[in-house]
């Protein structure tokens, strides 16, 4: 302990260097040979010696990154582009044919009307040609007579089962591809091509 007391006090009479930050340490003696370092001037009564330490500053560090202060504008995504609403498939008609009652499907809810033999709706049992023992061919006024005007009725599908129609039928038509002939198959490539487009709306 003795020698770093000495030690200071020799420092303390070397002139320190002139630099450009430095601190003054203050050596204090009291009155009973007490020794206090301190950085403030000693009270009064005590013996004083100053020493200045070089204050090697912060440690260096490399140059920081320049900092681009110039305000930005705030950017946002451009927003994704909107999906197409999708359009529901061409509507589709399930009718009853009037003759015989039974089912089919159409793309015109209204079809045309129809004259229809009587006998083949129940009201004459035999055909024209059978009720004159065959003699004689039917003309106009025998078909005007035993003919009538028939109409098939038709309800609209939802789209769901218009769907389900479109895929039974495009089953079918490639089954019918499948076994056809190539030069009887150009009917039925062109169905292929008009379903094929119809699906692209389920």
């Amino acid at each position: 302990m003795l020698l770093v007391y000495v030690l200071l006090f020799a420092w303390a009479n070397v002139p320190a260097p002139a630099v450009a930050d430095t601190t003054t340490v203050y050596k204090c003696v009291a009155a009973n040979g007490s020794v206090i370092y301190q950085g403030t001037p000693c009270a009064h009564g005590q013996r004083e010696q100053t020493m200045q330490l070089q204050d090697d500053g912060p440690v260096s560090s490399p140059l920081p990154t320049p900092v681009d202060d110039t305000p930005r504008m705030a950017t946002t995504p451009p927003p994704a582009p909107a999906k197409p609403p999708s359009m529901p498939p061409a509507p589709m008609y399930r009718c009853i044919r009037a003759t015989d009652n039974k089912p089919y499907v159409s793309s015109n809810g209204n079809p045309q009307p129809y004259y229809a033999p009587l006998a083949m709706t129940g009201i004459v049992p035999t055909p024209i040609g059978q009720n004159y023992g065959g003699r004689v061919s039917p003309n106009a006024a025998m078909i005007a007579s035993h003919y009538t005007l028939m109409q098939d009725t038709c309800q609209p599908m939802t789209p769901q089962d218009t769907c389900t129609t479109l895929r039974d039928e495009y089953d079918e038509n490639e089954k019918k591809l499948s076994r056809t002939f190539k030069s009887d198959q150009p009917p039925l490539l062109q169905r292929e091509s008009e379903l094929l487009a119809q699906l692209q709306q389920c």
